[in-house]
Parts: structure tokens; sequence; C-alpha cells
């Protein structure tokens, strides 16, 4: 028998499988909170925010947000890691894509894992390039890496796929950072892979991604992670684009479990700064809700 008066943190992570299973099982239909969002359509949407911001301001000191596996829409509890299309997430201001393909001889499968997500990267490429035409103000920003593949030589089928699905022309081609005016109706690939440049180097970020979050009870820690690396972004090196996720996932702790926590702590840690002007470079979450990104969006 477990003492009734120290089981609280078992009792906890209990509480949570339950709640997990029957999100699972029994038919859920969503939350949508101000910091929390994982119903099928953003609350309101922001597609042409970047319209606002001056063309002679570098990249590196615009604040915007970013989801993380942007395509992570299937496989369950483990796996699911946003309930937005991509066009979705593009209208309602996301302008940072985490995206994963699985290389099997030329073809670029979209996964999170072992999850094959029911897209190729000629989707991600040609909803970007859509978004892009209707709203050339705009720039997205995408890491791209290979995942539940290991061939370690993606390069020429990236290459293919551009051609297939986009343009050439879509993308800034330099491992320098533009200016907002050089990046509107551009895609710029932060790559996460070796070969010749095709954009910038994804490394040459300054990026805080702890996120291995064991069980909820280790919440704290990844906080902690994520309020120290916003607190360095605003004093750091303006030439650098700074990236934090505030995103995380274990066992025992489902990235929509850790979301709805961690984008609670973000929401109220932005809502208390916002009579600051600060540069906090892109912040990249699971579930952000459409008041949250609009928060972000507003410290430009």
């Amino acid at each position: 028998m477990i003492n009734s008066t120290k089981q609280g943190p078992l009792k906890m992570l209990f509480t949570e499988l339950m709640v997990l299973v029957g999100a699972v099982g029994l038919g859920y239909s969503g939350v949508q909170r101000p910091d929390y969002d994982d119903t099928s359509s953003p609350e309101f949407l922001n597609p042409s925010w970047m319209a606002g911001i001056p063309d002679g301001r570098p990249l590196s000191e615009v604040t915007m947000p970013g989801t993380h596996n942007t395509m992570a829409l299937y496989g369950g509890a483990f796996a699911e890691c946003q309930s937005w299309s991509l066009a979705s997430q593009l209208r309602a201001g996301v302008r940072f894509l985490d995206v994963r393909v699985r290389h099997v001889r030329g073809n670029l499968t979209i996964h999170h894992g072992v999850s094959y997500q029911r897209a190729h990267f000629g989707h991600v490429l040609e909803g970007v390039a859509d978004f892009l035409r209707e709203h050339p103000s705009e720039t997205v920003l995408m890491r791209l890496k290979e995942e539940f593949s290991e061939t370690y030589d993606i390069y020429g089928a990236v290459v293919s796929y551009i051609h297939s699905y986009a343009h050439w022309d879509l993308l800034w081609h330099s491992r320098l950072t533009p200016t907002m005016g050089q990046a509107r109706g551009k895609l710029i690939v932060l790559q996460d892979f070796s070969g010749p440049d095709l954009g910038m180097r994804y490394g040459s970020l300054d990026i805080a991604d702890d996120w291995k979050v064991p069980t909820l009870l280790h919440v704290k820690e990844k906080w902690q992670s994520v309020t120290e690396h916003l607190e360095a972004a605003p004093v750091g090196n303006k030439a650098h684009i700074f990236l934090t996720y505030a995103s995380g996932a274990g066992v025992f702790a489902y990235p929509n479990a850790v979301a709805q926590r961690i984008n609670t702590r973000l929401y109220d840690y932005l809502r208390a700064k916002m009579d600051q002007n600060l540069r906090f470079g892109i912040i990249t979450m699971d579930f952000p809700a459409a008041p949250l990104i609009q928060l972000i969006i507003d410290f430009n």
C-alpha cells in the first residue's frame, strides 16, 4: 500500500495518463485557450503582419513565432505536436517551420520519428510557395533535417523537390542574414544537413532546444531552460538569430501535456514584458494559440 500522504506526484502522473488515454480513446473535442490550442483552426488569423516591419531591419532583430515539428499532425499523443494544417499555421502568423523528412530512394516523406505524416516535402514547398505568392510582404524560415532514415545525403533530393514543386528563385541563396526587405517573398532554408549551401546554416543560429522532458515533474527544468534563453536573447548579439524551443516531450510527458503547461508560463512571461522593447528572436512551440502567436508578434 502507498501512503496517501506521499502519493501526490504519482497520483498526478496517473491522472495525466488517464486524461491522455481518454482524450485519445473517447472522441477528444479539443481545447482552445489564449496560450494553447489543439483544435483544428486558429481563433483568428494574421497573415500579413510582417508588412509593418521596416525593410532595413535585419531578420535577426525580428521576433517571430514558430512551430516545432510543424507537420506532426498524426500518430497519436506520442507523435502529434500540432493540430493546424500548414496553411492555417502560416495564416495565423507562424513564420518558422520545423520540417523533418525521411529519405528513401530520392523520396522525401514527412515523418515525426516512426510516424508518417501523410505528406511529402513537395506538399510543404507548395504550401509555402502558395502562401508567399498570396502574401509577398512575408518571409518563411524553415529548418530542414533528415528523420527516421540515416542516408546523410538528402541534398540532391531536396534540390529536385524544389525544382519540381516550387522554383529556385523562391529561396534566399546566402548564408548571410537578410534584411526584412531582402527576405520578403522568400523561403529561407535553415539547412540542417550536409551539402552545398541552399540558404542559411541551422547551426549558425543561437539555439536552445532542451526537448527531453522525461515526466511532467520535469516541466520546471524545461521552463528554466526556456526562460534563460529568452533572457539572453534581448542582450545577445543582434547579428545572430536566437531560436528558443518551448516544446518538449518524454515517455511520461506527451507533447500536448508539456505544451499545456509551458505555453501558459510563456504567455504570462511575455505579457509581463509587453511594455519593454525586446528582441526575442524565434519562439517555437507545440500547439500555440492565436493570442500567444499575436503576443509574440506584438514585440515588433
